[in-house]
């Protein structure tokens, strides 16, 4: 009998979820109230939740400062993927051409 362990943290979920909410808010953002009802918890976790994405360079605060949105970080990443990609294409690309010339 196979037994599986359960590694998911609550607090690591509610953080990408709220990453989720807040892509597609980059120039408005989103109100910390706004947030925590669409989460469905508190405030007070969302202020913690919020300030950890700061720390970590994930999210920002609007220039009013009453909003939030996600940080030049995550689109970083994202060209950094895209070119993982890029780079692993032309691998691919090189090899059919060395293998298909004549």
């Amino acid at each position: 009998m196979t037994r599986t362990t359960d590694y998911t943290n609550a607090a690591q979920q509610r953080l990408l979820q709220l990453i989720d909410l807040l892509a597609g808010h980059e120039l408005q953002g989103l109100a910390p109230t706004a947030i925590a009802r669409a989460l469905n918890c508190s405030g007070t976790v969302i202020t913690r939740d919020l300030d950890n994405l700061r720390t970590a360079g994930w999210a920002e605060r609007t220039p009013d400062q009453e909003r939030w949105r996600l940080s030049p970080h995550v689109v970083q990443i994202s060209l950094k993927h895209a070119a993982g990609i890029q780079a692993g294409q032309q691998n691919i690309n090189d090899v059919v051409q060395r293998f298909s010339r004549t």
